[in-house]
């Protein structure tokens, strides 16, 4: 039991935070994840979720799905290294491999224990870590758990290519330098400039890390991430990325990238040797994820169009965007209240989105995190945009 201290500090925290406007709701989805979703006993329309190629519900995932459960079970019930390897998790690594182009690859439960293992078994006192300030939470929470020297814990301002230099200068004295970068950050939907990153890291002999999990599956001209977006696929050492997003969108990440790095991994990172392995069939889905993906580049093309076609419905309807192309679509108010409000009444027109509030971004950015699928034709698009319109008068 609480004692009476601890049990008043919570109170008067979360009175706080429902005062401010930024308490955070969680509706239950009575269906299937998809474009059209049962929410409160209604159908809405998602808007709002990481389902990008629209596979999380996929008739050859589910399928593939049931094919590694029948065929390896359900868990593993242990770590990789003691007995839970299966042929499925050597494939799917392979597999993965392959399609970003690099030399190896490992699996772990989540993107975020990928981002936790990195920095602690990589780097030591003698580095340096360069990041982006709007760098994902996990890249921040593994930093953290680095031994790296604070002083050389290093942050440069968003996308600034001038400041990311000076970083760069300062640690030159340090034995290893790491600049790490989201591919796509996920609450603007902005790419970093990958090109000028691999350029300035070529100059002061750095290595390149880039969490890619907003772009796997459909950035780039086959969907291979940010670095195939930008032509850097060989010069970036690292890749972190997810199969709980574009691929699948059940659970499950990885690390890709040099195999040394890699061959580190599997001996020293702390979420792989410590974690379940990635359950089978979800191992499965990602396979035939894979399968889909390299056959044709059809969804990712409808994903393009249909971001486009909403932004450009947003933007003629005198919403304020974050500028880009990407189909994370940021529509910013600038007041978490507002923007909770406004996300309430899209609801009621069967639009199902969220507002984004602190401590998710920063402060005064509050803003509603419009996500695009492959899954939406026009008129579903058409419909949102309808309801935006009419909640925003």
């Amino acid at each position: 039991m609480l004692n009476a201290r601890t049990a008043s500090r919570l109170d008067a925290t979360l009175a706080e935070i429902r005062e401010s406007g930024v308490w955070k709701e969680e509706r239950v989805i009575a269906s299937p994840q998809g474009a059209e979703i049962t929410v409160n006993g209604k159908r809405v329309l998602n808007f709002c979720a990481n389902n990008y190629l629209g596979l999380s519900s996929h008739p050859d995932l589910v399928a593939a799905a049931h094919r590694a459960l029948d065929a390896r079970g359900y868990g593993m019930s242990s770590v990789r290294f003691i007995c839970g390897t299966q042929d499925l998790h050597r494939e799917l690594e392979c597999r993965l491999s392959g399609f970003l182009g690099t030399e190896d690859t490992i699996l772990y439960t989540s993107c975020f224990d990928a981002n936790g293992g990195v920095f602690e078994t990589l780097l030591g006192p003698e580095d340096a870590i360069v990041a982006d300030r709007l760098n994902h939470a996990s890249i921040i929470d593994g930093v953290r758990l680095a031994k790296v020297a604070k002083e050389n814990r290093l942050v440069y301002r968003h996308a600034d290519m001038a400041d990311l230099e000076e970083c760069l200068k300062k640690a030159a004295g340090c034995r290893d330098r790491l600049v790490v970068t989201d591919g796509v950050f996920s609450m603007d939907g902005d790419l970093a400039p990958l090109q000028q990153i691999c350029d300035l890291a070529e100059k002061h002999d750095a290595m390149v890390m880039v969490d890619d999990s907003h772009a796997t599956g459909f950035v780039g001209k086959k969907g291979r991430g940010t670095p195939e977006n930008f032509g850097v696929q060989a010069r970036v050492d690292i890749v972190t990325s997810t199969m709980g997003k574009a691929l699948g969108g059940a659970s499950g990440g990885f690390t890709s990238g040099r195999a040394k790095v890699v061959q580190l991994l599997r001996q020293r990172s702390r979420p792989y040797l410590f974690s379940n392995s990635v359950p089978p069939p979800i191992v499965g889905a990602a396979l035939a994820a894979l399968d889909l993906l390299e056959k044709s580049t059809e969804r990712r093309d409808r994903l393009e169009r249909n971001a486009a076609r909403f932004r450009d419905g947003m933007t003629k309807a005198g919403f304020d965007l974050k500028p880009g192309t990407h189909p994370i679509v940021p529509v910013m108010f600038y007041d978490a209240k507002r923007a909770q409000a406004v996300a309430k009444d899209l609801l009621e027109e069967g639009i199902y989105v969220v507002a984004f509030t602190y401590p998710v971004v920063a402060k005064g950015q509050d803003r509603i995190r419009v996500q695009l699928s492959a899954d939406h034709d026009d008129a579903m698009i058409d419909r949102a945009l309808a309801a935006f319109a009419k909640v925003g008068r």
